[in-house]
């Protein structure tokens, strides 16, 4: 029960935001001199991204790891009307995918560096534990230092 606690604890401590405008994401990467992981995700249709959202995006290994070394931009495309987004943001959602993701796949997960450089990217659900989804981030940023 204290285990669960603690963990609930700091889970609500940990503080990430998904950012809506690649602009703003390479502004702040470029002070922080953090890397960038974009999400293309269709939150209510796409079976695969619900499960990356759910087992390593929202776990709280990826959160704790996140909030020290990432800037974090979702590109969401839900399908339902009840979830439809701003016509802003889907103006920037679709530029994003214009430029990362001109096939539509989804999910699709990139790396990217504060000027856009694509690092790394996994195409579909990465089928492995958030674990070993943090440690092949983690790898890239300590290469690129």
């Amino acid at each position: 029960m204290k285990l669960f606690i603690i963990s609930l604890f700091i889970s609500l401590i940990t503080n990430i935001t998904w950012l809506g405008d690649f602009n703003e994401a390479t502004h702040e990467a470029a002070k922080s001199h953090k890397l960038i992981l974009i999400n293309f995700s269709g939150s209510d249709w796409c079976g695969p991204c619900i499960r990356e959202r759910k087992e390593i995006l929202e776990n709280e290994v990826f959160e704790n790891y996140a909030a020290d070394h990432l800037i974090l931009v979702r590109a969401d495309f839900p399908r339902q009307k009840k979830n439809q987004l701003t016509k802003e943001q889907t103006r920037l959602n679709e530029a994003l995918a214009d430029k990362y993701n001109p096939d539509g796949k989804f999910p699709y997960t990139l790396l990217v560096d504060e000027h856009g450089k694509v690092l790394k990217d996994w195409d579909g659900f990465p089928n492995e534990s958030p674990e070993k989804f943090v440690a092949q981030i983690a790898a890239v940023i300590n290469g690129t230092k």
